[in-house]
């Protein structure tokens, strides 16, 4: 094996959010800049207006609690396990990683065994095996943090796959309380700096290069490099935030790069929250020279809403689609994402394919 450990790409991907069903129309809206934000049809805030949401639409509204985030999950799954699905000759036992919200109001005590549940269902009916299943649920970095352990697995040698996930949800009456009596609910008692809260999920499948070769699956990413890094300056506190953690986070992974290798492009889930922006300011008057450029970021929460721990797999999601469609910025693309628990997580991810540009 290389001393730097197996090669791993990405072979599969899907998605549900507010702005698709699928992987291809979530990515297709996101580049058409497409925003599916909508009053909630009976949850309001304390001022009597509903909430402004980004709502999944495809499914029914009064599906709830752990019942949502499965039909999320489920879906997406199964559309990023396709291609093995289809492929030919055995398959091996895939273990999985999936990023979950944190323990917060409004969050159904049953959460993780639905979406396990539903997973393994579909994995039985794509006629594949299911590992290992670890949940990780520190909320907006957990998918992010699926898509490093997935990685790290895959990287290692200790499997020739793994699914990498991320499902989250905030449409729940306690949860929207929740998010505004924090005084972050993007409206709400005309706040304007709050974010619009969303629901989603995204999952990756990643493989190690000879793998996806011997099972003909397309491959045109490689998920270079993946890093968590800690925040102690924490959002809803006295504490001033002056990007410590992001900084490291962002040293981390220039590292593993090569001296001269640029990120061509940054994909983030802020969400328009003052303290996020401030931290991602900081961090980059020390850390900027990982990018080309770094005020040239995608914020992709403009579109499907905050999406919670299913933005980091989601993020694989549209650079996929970018290098298949051919309209990527660059050969290389960073991701990061932030819990406001501390854990800072992000990836780098590099095309295999000669840019057309």
């Amino acid at each position: 094996m290389n001393p730097l450990g197996t090669t791993v790409v990405v072979a599969g991907v899907g998605a549900r959010t507010a702005v698709g069903a699928t992987a291809p129309a979530t990515a297709g809206a996101v580049r058409a800049a497409v925003a599916v934000f909508s009053r909630h049809p009976f949850l309001f805030d304390a001022a009597g207006e509903p909430y402004q949401v980004a709502l999944a639409t495809y499914f029914e509204i009064d599906l709830v609690g752990a019942a949502r985030l499965a039909e999320l999950a489920g879906p997406a799954a199964a559309e990023a396990l396709a291609p093995l699905a289809a492929a030919e000759g055995v398959k091996p036992t895939i273990p999985a990683f999936i990023g979950l919200p944190p323990h917060r109001p409004g969050r159904p005590k049953d959460s993780a065994a639905a979406v396990i549940e539903r997973l393994r269902a579909e994995m039985t009916r794509a006629k594949l095996q299911t590992g290992k299943v670890q949940m990780i649920e520190t909320g907006h970095a957990a998918g992010a943090m699926a898509v490093q352990a997935a990685w790290e697995v895959v990287r290692s040698g200790a499997a020739e796959f793994a699914l990498a996930g991320g499902v989250d949800s905030y449409l729940e009456p306690e949860t929207m309380a929740w998010v505004e009596a924090s005084d972050q609910a993007h409206g709400a008692i005309d706040n304007s700096w709050g974010f619009v809260p969303g629901e989603g999920a995204g999952f990756a499948l990643l493989a190690a290069a000879p793998t996806a070769v011997r099972y003909k699956l397309h491959a045109d990413l490689e998920l270079v490099t993946a890093a968590t890094a800690r925040e102690t300056k924490l959002i809803k506190t006295d504490a001033v935030c002056l990007g410590e953690g992001l900084t490291n986070l962002f040293r981390a992974l220039a590292t593993r790069l090569a001296p001269s290798a640029k990120a061509d492009h940054l994909v983030c889930d802020m969400n328009g929250e003052p303290y996020r922006a401030d931290e991602f300011g900081f961090a980059v008057l020390r850390a900027g020279e990982l990018f080309r450029d770094p005020s040239g970021f995608a914020t992709p929460a403009s579109q499907w809403g905050d999406v919670g721990a299913a933005a980091g797999p989601l993020f694989l999601v549209l650079a996929d689609a970018e290098v298949k469609k051919g309209y990527a910025h660059g050969p290389v693309t960073v991701a990061f994402t932030s819990s406001e628990s501390g854990e800072r997580c992000g990836f780098v991810v590099r095309t295999r394919r000669t840019h057309p540009g």
